[in-house]
């Protein structure tokens, strides 16, 4: 993921720049380490729950430094209601994508749609340059975790969901949609950590074939 996050110096827009390199790889780096450290919490309320215990907690870590991050990556004194909006999307995104981790080439499936999103939402050639620039990356490497001859981990899906965070902040132009991305986010974030996003896979036919796709056991 280390040349999928160079991909991240072409940016659009300003946005996506070598602070949204800075982002990418310490996602990954977090990742990576909560990959090699972590123990038996899980979810936001597990990991923080830990510390609140006097634990170390590898996730909560994670959840600081990636937010710490974010709030760097999208500074922006003159407009503190998108500085704000723009983090919270940026972090929410990650770890969406990690909890959609669960199975072989979800998170990169999941990329590709909102890859596909951005794509309508502001289409015009650099946008669509830089989205087919990742996209394949990102393809190229979720190949390998589809056909499970490697695993994406912590390191690989918050590589991805930062990638996705940050095409989604460089794509909203409003500070409404921003927060319309926000609610949306936080909402299926809620969901991941009260209930099962694969359970809601497994029982809604159009999710459960397009997670099946391409799998090597689609049990």
């Amino acid at each position: 993921f280390v040349p999928l996050a160079l991909l991240e110096m072409v940016g659009v827009d300003g946005v996506l720049r070598a602070d949204g390199l800075a982002f990418v790889l310490g996602a990954a780096v977090l990742g990576l380490a909560d990959d090699a450290y972590s123990g038996p919490s899980r979810g936001w309320r597990g990991h923080f729950a830990a510390v609140r215990d006097g634990r170390f907690s590898t996730g909560a870590l994670k959840a600081v430094g990636i937010a710490g991050l974010a709030l760097y990556v999208t500074s922006a004194p003159d407009d503190v209601g998108r500085w704000v909006l723009g983090a919270l999307v940026l972090v929410l995104a990650t770890n969406l994508f990690n909890l959609l981790d669960l199975r072989p080439g979800r998170a990169v499936k999941g990329y590709v749609l909102v890859a596909a999103a951005c794509a309508i939402a502001a289409w015009d050639e650099r946008v669509a340059t830089g989205l087919a620039a990742y996209t394949g990356a990102i393809v190229a490497a979720g190949l390998f975790d589809l056909r499970e001859q490697g695993m994406m981990g912590d390191t690989g899906s918050n590589a991805i969901g930062a990638v996705a965070g940050l095409w989604l902040i460089a794509t909203i132009d409003s500070t409404g949609g921003l927060a319309v991305c926000v609610a949306v986010l936080a909402a299926l974030t809620a969901y991941g950590e009260f209930r099962s996003i694969s359970a809601f896979i497994e029982r809604t036919p159009v999710f459960r074939h397009l997670d099946s796709l391409g799998r090597v056991n689609r049990a």
